[in-house]
């Protein structure tokens, strides 16, 4: 099986309000993506999970939005290629100030919700975001893993950016290698044995099958998990157990 660095979005409180269980899943991690306040997060919550990643070793990544609060981040805007370099390079900036005053550094870049999905869809919005992230410095962009990642790649290599295929233990795919959409049934797997098969399938190459019942192979080297709930939390254990070799 390939080492897949399993990766999960974090530090998604807010004030006194919290969400995701991050002590809980941090030790089983090897990247933390920190929501930077756009979509979720506050500047003492990015204090407080940057301390956390420090403590367990674990890679922090920036994790940028929409500046929607209110929809999560989840809701498609409409902003210029511009304004989404600057959206970037300024939730960038935050958390990489935070990072330095605690002696780290941001490691990757791996953009939220509607943001994600949008630049998967979208060849000029990718552009726009791999622009941004060339333009910051040397950070490798975390990427959907499809069927065919020909596109992204002649992009990132356009601008000299680093791409780091990611697949997901816990969603479904279409036969093109994209998410179904979260509001199709089925899109979310909740069953712990699902979601653990699926990520061993995924580290060994193998085919998973998509909504149309074909056969598709991704080819990643990351896989996003879940911390959101006691038994997410226990998921990504058994995930973590079943991908460290004996």
């Amino acid at each position: 099986m390939s080492r897949l660095l399993l990766n999960c979005d974090i530090g998604e409180s807010f004030g006194n309000w919290t969400m995701g269980l991050d002590a809980e899943v941090m030790p089983f991690i090897d990247c933390a993506n920190v929501a930077c306040g756009f979509h979720a997060g506050d500047p003492s919550i990015m204090r407080k999970t940057v301390s956390l990643a420090l403590k367990h070793g674990v890679k922090i990544g920036a994790h940028p939005a929409y500046q929607d609060l209110q929809g999560f981040g989840r809701r498609s805007m409409n902003y210029t290629p511009q304004e989404i370099q600057d959206l970037l390079h300024y939730q960038i900036g935050a958390l990489e100030g935070i990072c330095r005053a605690q002696g780290g550094r941001v490691s990757y870049v791996k953009p939220h919700g509607a943001m994600y999905n949008d630049m998967m869809a979208n060849p000029a919005q990718l552009r726009a975001v791999i622009q941004a992230v060339a333009a910051y410095g040397d950070l490798p962009l975390m990427v959907l893993a499809m069927r065919d990642n020909s596109a992204a790649q002649a992009l990132a290599d356009e601008f000299g950016v680093s791409l780091w295929f990611e697949a997901f233990a816990d969603r479904a795919y279409d036969s093109r290698g994209h998410l179904v959409s979260r509001q199709l049934p089925g899109a979310v797997h909740h069953d712990a044995e699902t979601i653990v098969n699926q990520a061993v399938t995924l580290s060994r190459g193998e085919a998973l099958t998509a909504s149309d019942g074909s056969a598709l192979v991704l080819q990643a080297n990351t896989l996003c998990v879940h911390g959101d709930n006691t038994s997410s939390v226990a998921a990504v254990q058994r995930i973590r157990q079943a991908l460290t070799p004996a």
